[in-house]
């Protein structure tokens, strides 16, 4: 099949490979226009534009796509098969989605209708998703609503973050849209109908996972343990909080039970109540700071202009005093 394949981010590069290296024809790739990514300035191009330069596959970058009558055009003259989005940036119009012989083709990292939207895997962490996956479905005009034609179930591990679970999501999206390209082939040569699911007989609760804004990361130690937990896996390596006037980005943290803190050596400050408090540095493991529940053990950070340092590094590097105070 003639593919014309969309997307921009690092999540898309699995996807664009398994295309290129397969029996398929990647004829061109859209993605978003270079942007401003560093401190001087410099237009950076994305990931998936990058990749397809190496290739050497025709690259659009347009500024804008609707109403766009030459970009339009120009999609049109390709004679595509099939377009393949994943991570693209920007909701097609219909104008450019019925273009494709055979329909335009989404992946999306969750269990849809769940988490439709900009973030859906950040969102599935925030929120203590057990499972999530990828969807594959034919667009529409509406906000991720279109039916699938396939889908996988993952468990998240404890463990994940969003650079682990995003990783693994790029592998599945992958391998899932390949398939799915696989069986639209079988059933176009056989002209059979697809056999696609609408999201309104899965029985799911509807959600929407909208974009992730600056003050999502900002750490509030007036929140659960748990939550706090959620946000630092959910928003990493990005979730942060103030010290002694300085961003510190936390990376890496464990919630510590009051069963547990009895039964241990950890000599906390009586005041569990405030939270945000330093109750404790223990040499050679961590920073011991108080929330709305149970205490948290700080065990990897990055503090503004220095590395990332974790346990007796960090604990060297920040100097922190039992009873100070972390800022949201």
């Amino acid at each position: 099949m003639r593919i014309i394949f969309w997307g921009t981010p690092e999540y898309s590069l699995a996807s664009l490979n398994i295309f290129i290296k397969s029996k398929h024809d990647v004829i061109a790739v859209v993605s978003q226009p270079d942007k401003k990514r560093s401190r001087g300035n410099k237009l950076i191009s994305s990931p998936v534009k990058s990749f397809a330069e190496q290739e050497s596959i025709k690259i659009y970058t347009p500024a804008k796509i609707r109403d766009n009558i030459h970009f339009i055009n120009e999609l049109k003259s390709l004679s595509c098969d099939l377009f393949i989005v994943i991570a693209y940036g920007k909701i097609l119009p219909k104008e450019i989605l019925e273009i494709p012989k055979f329909g335009s083709w989404n992946a999306h990292a969750s269990l849809l209708p769940r988490w439709r939207g900009a973030a859906p895997i950040q969102w599935s962490l925030i929120k203590g998703d057990e499972f999530t996956g990828v969807g594959i479905m034919k667009m529409n005009e509406g906000l991720d609503t279109g039916d699938l034609l396939l889908e996988e179930k993952i468990k998240i591990d404890n463990d994940d973050n969003l650079n682990t679970l995003s990783e693994k999501l790029s592998i599945l999206s992958a391998k899932l849209f390949l398939n799915a390209t696989s069986l639209l082939e079988e059933n176009i040569n056989k002209n059979i109908n697809f056999q696609l699911t609408k999201q309104n007989n899965l029985g799911r609760e509807i959600t929407y996972a909208r974009m992730i804004e600056k003050s999502d990361f900002k750490v509030d130690w007036g929140n659960e343990a748990i939550k706090i937990t959620r946000q630092i896996k959910a928003l990493y390596p990005r979730a942060n909080t103030t010290f002694r006037g300085k961003n510190l980005k936390i990376l890496k943290i464990k919630i510590l039970s009051r069963e547990e803190i009895k039964n241990t050596k950890y000599l906390l400050m009586s005041n569990y109540s405030i939270p945000g408090i330093i109750l404790a540095v223990i040499e050679n493991e961590g920073i011991i700071i108080s929330t709305k529940t149970d205490p948290i053990m700080l065990l990897e950070a990055k503090l503004e202009g220095k590395n990332i340092s974790s346990k007796k590094q960090l604990i060297q590097q920040l100097k922190p005093s039992e009873g100070e105070y972390l800022s949201d």
